[in-house]
């Protein structure tokens, strides 16, 4: 017999985009709630005296005040960098050439790629999240590494061969041909596989010929079901290098249109300095972007331009970038979106930042149909976050006014000590 199990405390639930409409009308949290779990569903979700009446067979976990909210969704991090994340002072290209390659280079050993996967994964679970979208290495063994080690922990997880054929270290390099070769082959052997999806990975356009964007596009023409994930306009210097390498290029994003690179399931990280056509297109197209706040600070990238994008209709997620980014934890991701946004004089509330971390960045990676929010019949993975983990955020809890404000104290000072419990397919991690 399926064993079931009623998960009550606070309950997070979304109608709509708070980005888009207001966040009153779109996010509610139930004081006294409850979600049914079983076969790795959520079966139902409701007040909890009316589930614990309904389901009398069910074991329960009460979770207090403390507020179920789907599992994060991490959109865009690097696994290979985990052993280098906070690493000292350089900018984007300087930053890879570093510490971003030489660190990648060491996952050409099976073995130690394999004892990075895991780490990284069991770090993500520490902070509460359940599901992330991620670049590999060139070596074709790196995506075996992240997949194997999230099928042993049931979590779902996007990857790709990260593709570079120049301006990289000889031992990073791949070609047109085996680009497109290899990441074939990995989309035969884990797309859909699971809870395993593929991306199709050129890094970015400095580190991919035309021949070789050319292949990838040619790839995802034959397999349209597979996300493309790659980097857009993280750096002023960045985008000025893409106009010496492309100069017949209308701006960065044609360097991918081009070549077929462009389209409702193409993911662009960063995308921080965007002309008027590149913002069209993307609105055209519906491709989606990925804030990524930690790692534009930390390296010095620019301000996200969160408002103008949810103007017009893009779909945004929400990243760590690992290791570009300075934390594994997208509670510390969703406070540098909020300082960002203040920066821009867009400040987010906090039913938008919770949004953006589960659900937004779940519809950026096509996975809203499975993940992302409280719903019945999707994937039962959950957080459970104390919203008084530490003495400085139980004293302003106590002083709060509402619930939104507790929630954005956590949001704000909170760390993997604020996550009490996860669930991931319906099973409590230990």
């Amino acid at each position: 017999m399926t064993k079931t199990n009623l998960l009550l405390g606070q309950t997070l639930h979304f109608s709509g985009n708070p980005m888009t409409t207001s966040w009153e009308d779109t996010v509610r949290i139930d004081s006294a709630g409850g979600v049914l779990v079983a076969a790795g569903k959520i079966i139902a979700v409701g007040p909890a005296s009316a589930l614990r009446s309904a389901h009398p067979e069910a074991t329960v976990h009460d979770y207090g005040d403390a507020l179920l909210c789907p599992g994060f969704v991490d959109a865009h991090v690097h696994y290979p960098q985990t052993a280098i994340i906070a690493s000292w002072g350089k900018r984007l290209i300087d930053w890879l050439n570093s510490y971003t390659f030489p660190e990648e280079m060491r996952l050409a050993d099976p073995h130690y790629a394999a004892r990075i996967a895991g780490r990284y994964l069991d770090l993500t679970l520490d902070h509460g999240t359940t599901t992330v979208c991620s670049f590999a290495t060139v070596a074709p063994h790196s995506v075996d590494a992240i997949f194997t080690a999230a099928a042993q922990r049931g979590q779902r997880v996007v990857a790709g061969k990260t593709c570079m054929d120049r301006n990289a270290p000889e031992g990073l390099r791949d070609t047109a041909q085996s680009a497109y070769d290899d990441s074939k082959t990995l989309i035969e052997r884990w797309h859909g596989k699971g809870r395993a999806g593929y991306a199709i990975t050129p890094r970015f356009t400095p580190t991919s010929t035309p021949d070789q964007l050319a292949a990838l596009g040619a790839l995802w023409a034959e397999h349209p079901d597979c996300l493309m994930q790659t980097h857009l306009s993280e750096q002023l210097d960045e985008i000025a290098w893409v106009r010496d390498l492309v100069p017949g290029a209308r701006d960065y994003l044609d360097t991918y249109e081009e070549h077929g690179l462009i389209g409702e399931r193409a993911l662009f990280g960063h995308a921080i300095h965007l002309e008027p056509r590149e913002l069209d297109r993307l609105a055209e197209t519906g491709a989606a972007v990925v804030h990524c706040p930690t790692s534009n600070t930390f390296i010095g990238s620019g301000l996200f331009d969160m408002a103008k994008l949810a103007s017009r209709q893009i779909p945004v997620g929400l990243a760590t970038d690992t290791g570009g980014g300075s934390s594994f934890s997208m509670l510390r991701t969703m406070a540098a979106a909020y300082e960002i946004g203040q920066l821009r004089g867009t400040p987010l509330h906090a039913a938008q930042l919770i949004w953006l971390a589960t659900a937004g960045s779940a519809r950026s990676l096509h996975l809203h149909d499975k993940i992302g929010s409280l719903t019945p019949g999707l994937e039962a993975d959950i957080t459970v976050l104390d919203l008084a983990s530490t003495p400085a955020i139980e004293q302003r809890s106590a002083n709060a006014n509402s619930v939104w404000d507790r929630l954005f104290a956590t949001i704000m000072m909170g760390d993997d000590r604020a996550v009490q419990s996860v669930w991931v397919n319906g099973r409590k991690r230990p």
